[in-house]
C-alpha cells in the first residue's frame, strides 16, 4: 500500500505531521497578548502594551487577556491589565467574566484584585450562575468566604436550575453550612 505522499504527485515535499498543525485562530491567539497572559509572561504582556496592543482585545474565542491571567493566576499580569484600563467586567460570549475565572480557579489574589478594580460580583453567566457558583462548584472555601464578605446577597442567587450555591456542594459541609441563606437556616 503506498503512502500519502507516495501517492501525491502534486507536492514534492514530504507533509507536516498532523500533530504539528495549527489554525490560523491558534497561531493568532499564541502569538497575541492572549497567550502571554495565559503564561503569567509579565514582560511580554508589558512588551504588547507598550506596542498599542488594547488591553480589552477580544480572542476569536471572545475572551480578554485578563480573562486568561485570572484564569491562571497570575497576579502581576492582572494588576498590570487593570493598571492599562483593563475592563474588570468583560464578558465572553457565555457570559463569564475573569472573576468567574478566577473564582471557579481558586485564584484569591486575582479575586481580590479585580474585585479592589471594580469586578462586579452579582454578574452572572448565561447559565446563571454567579462567581459564587463557580467557587462553590469546585469547594473554594477562601473563595466562598471572600465572596461572600463582599457581597452577602450573593447567597440568595439561583442559576438557570433554580440552584443556589449551598445546594452545589455536599450538606452538612462547613461550606454548606457557609453558604446556606439566613431565611433557609431559620427555616430549618
Amino acid at each position: 500500500m503506498a503512502s500519502d505522499f507516495q501517492r501525491c504527485a502534486c507536492c514534492s515535499h514530504r507533509p507536516a505531521a498532523p500533530s504539528v498543525h495549527q489554525t490560523l485562530e491558534e497561531m493568532e491567539f499564541e502569538r497575541g497578548i492572549w497567550s502571554a497572559a495565559l503564561d503569567g509572561d509579565l514582560d511580554r504582556v508589558r512588551s504588547f502594551l507598550n506596542k498599542g496592543v488594547d488591553p480589552n482585545v477580544l480572542d476569536q474565542a471572545g475572551y480578554t487577556a485578563l480573562h486568561y491571567a485570572s484564569r491562571s493566576g497570575s497576579e502581576s499580569v492582572c494588576a498590570l491589565l487593570l493598571s492599562q484600563k483593563a475592563c474588570p467586567n468583560p464578558r465572553t460570549k457565555g457570559g463569564a467574566t475573569p472573576l468567574h475565572r478566577a473564582a471557579y480557579c481558586g485564584r484569591l489574589g486575582v479575586l481580590k484584585l479585580l474585585l479592589d478594580a471594580g469586578a462586579d460580583p452579582l454578574l452572572c453567566d448565561d447559565d446563571g450562575a454567579s462567581p459564587l457558583h463557580k467557587a462553590a462548584e469546585q469547594n473554594r472555601k477562601e473563595v466562598c468566604e471572600l465572596l461572600i464578605q463582599c457581597c452577602p446577597a450573593l447567597k440568595n442567587i439561583k442559576n438557570k436550575r433554580s440552584h443556589a450555591p449551598y445546594q452545589l456542594v455536599q450538606d452538612g459541609t462547613p461550606l454548606w453550612d457557609l453558604l446556606r441563606p439566613a431565611e433557609d437556616i431559620k427555616g430549618s
